[in-house]
Parts: structure tokens; C-alpha cells; sequence
């Protein structure tokens, strides 16, 4: 089979001939239909997560079909997450917060992702994925909407949400704020008109490159910028909370304790439980959330990083591993 291979970091994926991955007990063999490229996915090329299994087929936002092993009837169609596997003993495991469980293993940073046209996954941490949504439309799901449901739920029951970063989750989120009642605030680099049209299309009652015009309630920074922080902290009201929602973060500098007295909170997220997946999933047709995307084949998942490292995708990246084509989301 064909996939796309890390073989050192900071150096560019290479597009490999591999043996086909054989499940092992409690593991399912998927055939890939398409994998959402995350900036995480960057942070694993980029060595800037350290200590990733090399060789590593990156990709964590899989939508795929079981072609092989016995936990989930073949032809089932399923979306395979960043948690990959959790020891379930620990005392993270037992209190319900396996995202921060040490031995975690997490897809296309420990295990071989979906950057490939198959792949196996353990079948405790595949989701089954909502009907009537083609594969290039869900699988942003799986990490940006994942993780921006959690951000958004640990950023309480804010009216008005900053939201710092308008890509893949970003895009996702203000969807489910605007639908919950809350009025989304699209704070994007200055000049990112494209951006900021997506953000106000989806329901962003205000989008540009400055503060926001008024306070706010909470902050999620999706964009990995420590100097976001600080601002954050000055955007938001007594008692609000920023929330990072990204995996890696450059530092974030020195700022005086005076942004932060008025029980505002700073806090982050780490990864993603089960329970999170489930519940999403379950509320993204509700919505419906309608996922924008841009695809690349398979080959030219370096490509679809390059731009994400830029910041020239709007929207989501998504590869196309199955040559399907089709990106339409629920209306």
C-alpha cells in the first residue's frame, strides 16, 4: 500500500510503498478514505512535538471502512481520533480523564496514522460516524471539532467568545456557539479578509485583526501564539476564561498580574476523551455543522502542509486518499 512517511523530522514526507498493517487483538484494519490535515500534524513534522515513533505515517482526523478484524463488523464505516490508546487503569484512566493518562498513545504521533491508504487502530477509540455526511466533509470532526468542543465547553457558558485563530476548529466551533445562542468574535491575523468573510458566513457577529469592539465573556486561542495570550487575558471581563486549546504553543510572555486579577482563568486543553467524540458527533448534525474543506491527493500531503504553515488554507485541508471528490456538508 501507499503512504506518506516521516522518516526524520524536519524533512519532507516521502511517498513510500509500505507493507499492509495486519490488526492485532482488539484492532480493526481500516481502508482510508480520507485523513483532515491538522497543525498538529505540522507540530509532529516540524519536530516541535518531541519523541514521535519514526518511521510515523502522520494524520489523526481518519474516516475509514474495517476491511479486517473481528471487534467491529466489516464495511462499518469509522472515524479514527488523536487518543489512539489508553492503559485505562491509572488514575486519569479510572476518574474519566484518560486524555491525561501518561501512557497514552496518540494516532500519527505514536501510531501510524492515516496519511496511507490502510491503516489499523485499536476498535475502543473508533467512532462511529453520523450518516448522510461524505467522508471529506466529516473528518475535520475527528480533531478540529473534537478539540473545539471541549474548548468550548470548558469556556462555560460565555455569551460573548472570543475566538483567536479562525481555521480548521475555529470554523467548526463558531457554528455550534452561534446555533447554542452565543455571539462568536473572529479574531484573525490583520489582512485575512478570507478569513474573516468565512467567520461572518458562519455566523461571527464581528471578524478583523483588532481587539474585539467589546468585551468578552471567554477566549479560545486555536492559533499556536503565545503572545495571544496576554491579549486574550486583556480582551476578556472579570471572571472570564481564556482557554488554549492547541497541543503546542510557543511561549507565552511575561505579562503583569493586573490581566489576570478579577477571577479571570487561563487555562488549557489537553487532547480529547471518548466521551468528548460521542457527545460531538452526536451534536454536530443537530447543528448542522457544515465543514468548509479544502483537498489534496494522498502525494501531495506535503503540499497541504506547506499552505497550512502558511496559513493559506480557509477552512479545513483535507486529504483525499480515496479519490472520492465529494465535499458537501449537511444543509
Amino acid at each position: 500500500m501507499r503512504a506518506m512517511v516521516l522518516d526524520r523530522p524536519g524533512t519532507p514526507l516521502r511517498l513510500r510503498d509500505v507493507p499492509t498493517p495486519a490488526p492485532g487483538p482488539g484492532q480493526v484494519r481500516l481502508r482510508v478514505h480520507a485523513c483532515a490535515v491538522c497543525r498538529t500534524d505540522l507540530h509532529v513534522v516540524d519536530g516541535e512535538l518531541p519523541d514521535p515513533k519514526l518511521p510515523i505515517v502522520p494524520g489523526h482526523q481518519v474516516v475509514g471502512t474495517v476491511v479486517d478484524g473481528d471487534a467491529i463488523a466489516h464495511g462499518t464505516r469509522v472515524g479514527v481520533p488523536w487518543l489512539g490508546w489508553t492503559c485505562g487503569v491509572c488514575a486519569y484512566c479510572r476518574s474519566g480523564r484518560e486524555n491525561l493518562c501518561d501512557a497514552a498513545r496518540f494516532t500519527g504521533y505514536q501510531l501510524d496514522g492515516g496519511y496511507a491508504e490502510e491503516m489499523v487502530a485499536d476498535a475502543r477509540f473508533c467512532f462511529p460516524l453520523p450518516a448522510g455526511w461524505p467522508d471529506l466533509a466529516v473528518a475535520p470532526l475527528l480533531c478540529a471539532g473534537l478539540i473545539g468542543h471541549r474548548a468550548l465547553r470548558l469556556a462555560g457558558d460565555a455569551e460573548r467568545l472570543g475566538l483567536y485563530g479562525f481555521g480548521a476548529s475555529a470554523h467548526i466551533v463558531c457554528q455550534v456557539a452561534r446555533w447554542q445562542g452565543r455571539r462568536p468574535f473572529a479574531v484573525t491575523r490583520p489582512g485575512d479578509d478570507a478569513a474573516q468573510a468565512l467567520a461572518r458566513s458562519l455566523g461571527a457577529v464581528w471578524a478583523g485583526g483588532d481587539d474585539p469592539p467589546e468585551p468578552l465573556d471567554a477566549a479560545i486561542i486555536f492559533a499556536p501564539a503565545g503572545e495571544l495570550v496576554p491579549r486574550a487575558l486583556r480582551a476578556v471581563a472579570k471572571g472570564g476564561t481564556v482557554v488554549c486549546a492547541g497541543i503546542h504553543m510557543s511561549d507565552v510572555p511575561s505579562f503583569p498580574y493586573a490581566i489576570l486579577w478579577g477571577e479571570r482563568v487561563l487555562r488549557s486543553v489537553a487532547n480529547l476523551t471518548r466521551r468528548d467524540g460521542e457527545e460531538f458527533l452526536a451534536l454536530a448534525p443537530r447543528v448542522p455543522v457544515r465543514t468548509t474543506v479544502t483537498t489534496f491527493p494522498l502525494a501531495e500531503a506535503n503540499e497541504a502542509l506547506a499552505r497550512l504553515r502558511r496559513g493559506a488554507i480557509v477552512g479545513a485541508a483535507v486529504l483525499d486518499v480515496a479519490g472520492s471528490g465529494d465535499v458537501r456538508s449537511p444543509t
